[in-house]
């Protein structure tokens, strides 16, 4: 497998003054320390400098984060990548009695990692593999750090409503199927 490209942090711009400031030098050092704050959601997903105040944060904010890091220092062939993946009871077992409960096998999950090359990197928490949802992916695409908001739910919800409509046995509404995603989402925080 190809490795990141480490390089050393200039203060070119927010993210990495603030990365600076905590005495983190090296993109590796940054995938480290991002990779071993705990996940959870953001008090704001618009601005990145929030995962340093909440000392968390999810796939899309700390991906995001690491990639507006690389942008920042000039290293432009680090992608950000939305794919989605079946999330299911083996890839993600903290969801099975929401999936189990909903008759649901597996629900089609935003997942935001990083790409540099044909290799694939997940930092969202300690222990995380690309291996976690490299062979359920159903759909990726490239997008940029300020993407991972309105623009990624809207990719999302566009491809749930044609899964349900190619899967008609699958008796949800849009609306309801995004809530038993969410209940997965708070299943994964706990």
């Amino acid at each position: 497998m190809t490795e990141l490209p480490n390089f050393t942090i200039q203060a070119n711009g927010d993210i990495s003054k603030e990365f600076l400031k905590r005495g983190i030098q090296s993109f590796s050092q940054a995938t480290h320390y991002i990779q071993n704050i705990d996940y959870g959601r953001n008090s704001n997903k618009d601005d990145l400098t929030t995962i340093f105040i909440d000392n968390k944060g999810t796939c899309s904010t700390k991906h995001a984060l690491l990639k507006q890091l690389a942008k920042e220092n000039e290293v432009e062939d680090i992608k950000l990548i939305l794919g989605i993946f079946k999330m299911n009871a083996l890839n993600t077992p903290k969801v099975e009695n929401t999936l189990s409960k909903n008759l649901l096998q597996y629900i089609p999950e935003a997942h935001t990692y990083l790409k540099f090359g044909n290799s694939y990197f997940d930092f969202t928490k300690s222990g995380s593999s690309p291996n976690d949802f490299i062979n359920d992916l159903l759909f990726e695409t490239e997008i940029q750090p300020n993407e991972i908001n309105q623009h990624k739910i809207e990719i999302h919800k566009v491809f749930l409503d044609n899964w349900l409509y190619k899967n008609s046995n699958i008796d949800y509404s849009l609306e309801e199927l995004w809530k038993i995603r969410e209940q997965c989402i708070q299943d994964l925080s706990e």
